[in-house]
C-alpha cells in the first residue's frame, strides 16, 4: 500500500466548493468519480482544505492510498482522461503513509483578483470581481500590512508572512499567506480593504478594527469568483 499526494487545479465556477455535498455538485465528487474509473474502486480522498462555492484553485493537494502498480506520471495522465475540462491533475508523488494533506501543511497562499476596468469584461466575469471605483494600490498595500502577525482574529484570520496588494494594468491582486484561515476570511479581508479604499474605514483605523474582533466593524464579504487557493506549502 502506498499513499499518493496529487496536485490538481480547478475552475470552481460550476461547483459548490471542494467537499462532497448531498444535493450539489462538488469538485471532490467529480475527482472521486475519476479516481474510481482509474483505480477500479471507490478510494477515500483527503483534501488539504475546503473551498467555497465558486472559488478556484491554482494548486489544491489531496491524498489517496492504493496498492495499484502505476507510475506517478501514469496517475496524472490517467486521471486527466477521466476528469472534466474544468479540473486538471498536474502532479503526483508518493509520500509517507502518515502524511496528511491538511495537517502537514505549513501555510497556504490565497490570491484575490479584482478587475478595475471602467466597463465589464465578459471574459473575466467568472474569474475576477469587477470593481469600478478608483483604487489607490500603494495605500491599500500599506494598510494590508496590518493583517500580518499572529492575531486572535474573530473577524479575520492568522496571516503570519504575507499580505500585499499589486496592480498589473486593470487587474489588482490581493495576496495573503498564512498558517490558518477561517471561513470566508480572505474575502472579508479584501472587502475590508475596499472599505479602506472607499474611506469607510479611515487611514490608521484598520489595526483597531482587527484588534476589536468585531465582525460588524469589518468590511463586506467580497464575492467568490475572484478568490483562488494559489499555493500550498509543506
Amino acid at each position: 500500500m502506498k499513499r499518493l499526494l496529487i496536485t490538481i487545479k480547478y475552475d470552481g465556477t460550476a461547483y459548490h466548493g471542494w467537499q462532497v455535498q448531498q444535493n450539489a455538485l462538488s469538485v471532490q465528487e467529480e475527482f472521486q468519480n475519476a479516481v474510481e474509473q482509474v483505480f477500479l474502486k471507490r478510494l477515500d480522498v483527503k483534501g488539504c482544505s475546503r473551498t467555497d462555492s465558486g472559488v478556484h484553485a491554482n494548486m489544491y493537494c489531496l491524498t489517496l492510498d492504493t496498492d495499484m502498480n502505476i507510475t506517478d506520471d501514469g496517475v496524472v495522465l490517467a486521471l486527466n482522461t477521466k476528469l472534466p475540462p474544468d479540473i486538471s491533475a498536474v502532479e503526483c508523488r508518493e509520500v509517507p503513509l502518515d502524511f496528511h494533506p491538511r495537517y502537514n501543511c505549513v501555510s497556504k497562499e490565497y490570491v484575490y483578483k479584482i478587475y478595475n476596468g471602467k466597463f465589464r469584461d465578459p471574459f473575466l466575469e467568472k474569474y475576477t470581481f469587477h470593481y469600478r471605483y478608483p483604487v489607490d494600490v500603494d495605500y491599500l498595500d500599506r494598510e494590508a500590512k496590518h493583517f500580518i502577525g499572529t492575531h486572535d482574529f474573530a473577524g479575520f484570520c492568522s496571516v503570519n508572512s504575507e499580505a500585499e496588494v499589486k496592480r498589473e494594468g486593470d487587474i489588482i491582486t490581493f495576496t495573503f499567506e498564512g498558517d490558518g484561515f477561517l471561513y470566508n476570511m480572505v474575502r472579508i479581508m479584501v472587502g475590508t480593504l475596499l472599505f479602506v479604499n472607499e474611506g469607510k474605514i479611515k487611514e490608521g483605523e484598520l489595526a483597531e478594527v482587527i484588534a476589536s474582533k468585531d465582525r460588524k466593524r469589518a468590511g463586506r464579504t467580497a464575492p467568490p469568483q475572484g478568490l483562488y487557493l494559489n499555493k500550498v506549502n509543506y
